[in-house]
C-alpha cells in the first residue's frame, strides 16, 4: 500500500477519534465548537479527483454526524468543503510546481498560503454548518460571531496539529 495512502487513512481515523471522543464535547456557552476533521479535508492530495473528494468528505461528515446525532449537519458542510476546496485552492494563489504526492500542508506550500487556505476552508465549512444548523437570519449577528469564533478556535487547533506532526528537519 502506498505510504500516503496509508497515511491518510491513519490520519482520518485519528481526526475522527479525537473530534468524537474530544472536540465534540467542548462546547462554551454555544459559541465555541472546534472542529477538528475538516483537517482531513483540507490536507487530502491536490490531485484527488473530485469525485473521491467529494466521497471522502461525506464519510467524513457522515461519520461526526453518526456520533453526534446531528442528522446530516456535518455530511452537508463536509461535502460542502469538499466542492469548494478546489475554488479556494485557486483563490487563494496558484500552487508552485508539485508532484502527485504534494498535499496542502504548511511544511509544503509555506506558512502564508497555508493560513490563507486553511483560514477559508475552516470558515467556509462553519458558516454552511452554522447557516444551516439556524437556519434563519433572525439571530445574524449571534450566527456570525458563532461562526468566527469557531473558526479561530478550530483554526488554532489546525495550526497546533500542523506543527506537532510536520516532520522535523534534522541538524547537522
Amino acid at each position: 500500500m502506498n505510504r500516503l495512502v496509508f497515511n491518510n487513512i491513519i490520519r482520518f481515523f485519528a481526526l475522527l477519534l479525537i473530534q468524537v471522543l474530544i472536540m465534540n464535547k467542548i462546547n462554551f456557552y454555544g459559541f465555541l465548537n472546534p472542529y477538528i476533521y475538516v483537517l482531513f479535508i483540507l490536507l487530502l492530495p491536490f490531485e484527488t479527483p473530485g469525485w473521491l473528494l467529494l466521497l471522502l468528505s461525506f464519510v467524513t461528515g457522515l461519520t461526526v454526524d453518526i456520533f453526534s446525532g446531528t442528522l446530516g449537519l456535518h455530511a452537508a458542510s463536509a461535502v460542502f468543503v469538499g466542492f469548494a476546496r478546489p475554488l479556494i485552492i485557486k483563490f487563494v494563489g496558484e500552487k508552485p510546481e508539485y508532484d502527485i504526492t504534494t498535499q496542502p500542508k504548511l511544511e509544503q506550500m509555506g506558512f502564508k498560503w497555508f493560513i490563507a487556505y486553511a483560514l477559508l476552508m475552516v470558515f467556509t465549512h462553519h458558516f454552511f454548518l452554522n447557516m444551516l444548523d439556524v437556519f434563519s437570519f433572525d439571530e445574524f449577528w449571534q450566527t456570525m460571531l458563532r461562526i468566527i469564533v469557531s473558526t479561530l478556535f478550530t483554526f488554532l487547533f489546525i495550526m497546533l496539529f500542523e506543527y506537532i506532526f510536520a516532520p522535523r528537519k534534522e541538524k547537522r
